[in-house]
This record gives C-alpha cells, structure tokens and sequence, in this order.
C-alpha cells in the first residue's frame, strides 16, 4: 500500500472509530448535561490545542512546508486560547457564550483550511515527515471536527420554551 492510501485510510477510520465512541459513550453523557455544562466539557478538550504549536517545533515533524506548519501550529494556538478563555469566563456568561462561538469559528476554519492545505501540498503522500505527530490528524483531529459540529448544532438548535425562559430569567 502506498503512504497515501494508508494515511487516507487511517483518516478514516479515525472518523469511524469516534464516531462510533462519541455515539456510544460521549454523547449520551453530554446530553445529559445542561448546554452550559456541555459547552465547557467541550472546551476543556479544545483548550489543549496548543499542542499544535509542535508542528513548528524543530526535530519532532520531518521535512513539512513550514506554511502549512505555521498555520497549523497558530491557528491551533488560537483555538486553544480562545477555549480556555472560554473556560475562565464560565460565571460571565455572555461572554462566556461569546468565547464557545470564537473558539468553535476558529477551530473549525483552522480543520478546515488545514484539510484544504494537507490535500494542497500532498501532504498524505508525504506523511510519514509527521514523524510521531502522525496521530494528530489521525486521532485527534476526527475527534476536535466532531465536537465542533455538536458544540455548533447545541449552538444553533431551538430552544425548548421551559429553557428558554430559565436562561431568559437568569440573563436579567
């Protein structure tokens, strides 16, 4: 098997076997928390993207296009602060709520463009230049897209009108 079809692959199957676990295990769990408590378990994965920033780090990836390695790395960054800012403003709740929405925009275009940028430079063929972060794409990134999309839809779903109203009495 060529590296591309393996690292494609494995893509994949990492969006598989999340899925699967999300549907069994975490999204029960969450669903069982009020939108606040959600949002900031949400959060707390997200706010460890910083972890990103080792695609610039030297000696730990190979030989990757320092733009698609900085943008990364940064936009990581971002998300990663934005989610902890979230955290920290939790009992100021509009701007708690403002931070869930920046830290969810930045980290799903930052998925995004990096999905456009990997594909732009061939980078599945190339793959193994990842060295031991070969499982950032392949493990955590299908889990970080996957929280976006529910913190995304928890976003914008209707309210029912009992928690509409509580959120409405608590805001004033």
């Amino acid at each position: 098997m060529s590296p591309e079809l393996i690292f494609n692959l494995h893509l994949i199957l990492g969006y598989v076997a999340w899925l699967l676990c999300f549907r069994a295990y975490l999204l029960p769990r969450l669903k069982s928390m009020d939108g606040v408590e959600a949002q900031r378990a949400i959060a707390t994965l997200h706010s460890f993207r910083f972890f990103g920033l080792v695609f610039i780090l030297p000696g730990v990836v190979g030989n990757l296009p320092a733009s698609f390695a900085r943008f990364a790395a940064y936009w990581d960054l971002a998300t990663g602060v934005l989610a902890i800012l979230a955290l920290l403003t939790v009992r100021i709740r509009p701007l708690f709520w403002l931070f869930v929405v920046a830290f969810n925009l930045v980290g799903v275009v930052d998925l995004i463009l990096d999905y456009y940028h990997a594909v732009r430079i061939g980078l599945p063929a190339m793959a193994g230049q990842l060295g031991a972060m070969y499982v950032i794409p392949i493990i955590y990134v299908p889990l970080l897209m996957i929280t976006h999309i529910v913190a995304f839809y928890w976003l914008l779903r209707p309210q029912p009108n009992a928690v509409r109203g509580l959120a409405d009495a608590a805001a004033s």
